[in-house]
């Protein structure tokens, strides 16, 4: 593998000790983000050229893209996400993909948890009150016994309600797959998506983002949740109608939301991150030490145990 040159365009892979140390004994040609760049456009197509093989984490990759990338054979993917990729554009083009879903399932599930305990006790509008100088309690609600719908049973929703189930939570799950055994085994009920939004205390989304799941919570699905409901995204930008959630909580037809990404990344509604009822973090779901080195891993491996794009993608 000496003469296979690798392209490795993350920035958290690129400064990890460990991923670099693993990757580099295996290829020894190996270019990283040392300069910590946002590579995208022209800046990724020239980073990308003249090698053989490349570690991806969110950067876009088409069809214009790949025809100027006539040596890209396999693209590694560092992280679990694909909407990034064009499946048939890689395929079109000869290009096998390596990923493993899920490798970062306990990482985005603690942020979740996170997030609904820190919404069911006001813990933002606390923390802000207590800083300007206001010392008062927030009645709020424990996590523990509460109904938790599930939107997306893939890697994470499964992981996730394990966690809820062993808290006591009823948890209520949709998706476009019927998955009978695992919600026998941990007593999930599958319900229709308008019937988890009517009931759920608190709503998280795991869904990929493609053309069935764009805007998926559209402004007259939000306006089935109930008005003490919490809305997590933990999934990807671009799922729910970003506009209306706001009204909503302004209005008081939403208790709270949390999310960790944004239609567009920053997110450009400032009044909508300065909402006390509404947590915001930078797309940090797989952000833990121990899921970074996970994905790491898996893109190192994803080098080597590679195949059809669309194939992998459903594995």
């Amino acid at each position: 593998m000496s003469g296979t040159r690798v392209a490795v365009t993350s920035r958290s892979f690129s400064r990890h000790p460990v991923l670099r140390a693993e990757l580099a004994a295996r290829y020894p040609n190996v270019t990283f983000n040392d300069e910590g760049l946002s590579l995208k456009g022209d800046a990724l197509a020239d980073y990308l050229a003249g090698h053989d093989k490349a570690v991806i984490a969110l950067e876009t990759v088409d069809g214009p893209l790949l025809d100027r990338l006539p040596d890209l054979k396999v693209i590694a993917k560092y992280g679990v996400g694909l909407d990034m990729l064009d499946l048939d554009a890689m395929t079109a083009r000869g290009v096998s993909l390596g990923w493993t879903g899920g490798v970062n399932k306990r990482s985005v599930t603690e942020l979740v948890l996170s997030f609904a305990i820190a919404l069911l006790r006001h813990v933002p509008a606390a923390n802000a009150e207590v800083r300007s100088g206001t010392w008062r309690q927030h009645v709020g609600r424990q996590l523990t016994d509460r109904t938790v719908g599930i939107v997306g049973c893939g890697h994470v929703g499964k992981d996730l309600a394990t966690v809820l189930r062993a808290l006591g939570c009823r948890v209520l799950a949709h998706d476009i797959k019927d998955f009978p055994d695992f919600y026998a085994a941990q007593g999930v009920e599958p319900v229709g998506l308008e019937d988890l939004l009517r009931t759920a205390d608190v709503v998280t989304l795991h869904l990929p983002l493609d053309a069935s799941t764009r805007g998926i919570l559209s402004a007259d699905r939000l306006a089935l949740l109930r008005p003490d409901a919490i809305l997590i995204n933990t999934a990807r930008g671009g799922l729910v109608d970003e506009a209306m959630l706001k009204a909503m909580l302004l209005d008081g037809r939403l208790a709270g939301a949390a999310f960790d990404v944004f239609a567009t990344e920053p997110p450009e509604d400032a009044a909508l991150i300065a909402l006390p009822n509404f947590l915001a973090t930078p797309h940090i779901g797989g952000s833990a030490e121990e899921a970074i080195l996970a994905m790491g891993r898996a893109a190192i491996a994803g080098l080597d145990r590679f195949g059809d794009p669309h194939t992998v993608a459903k594995s």
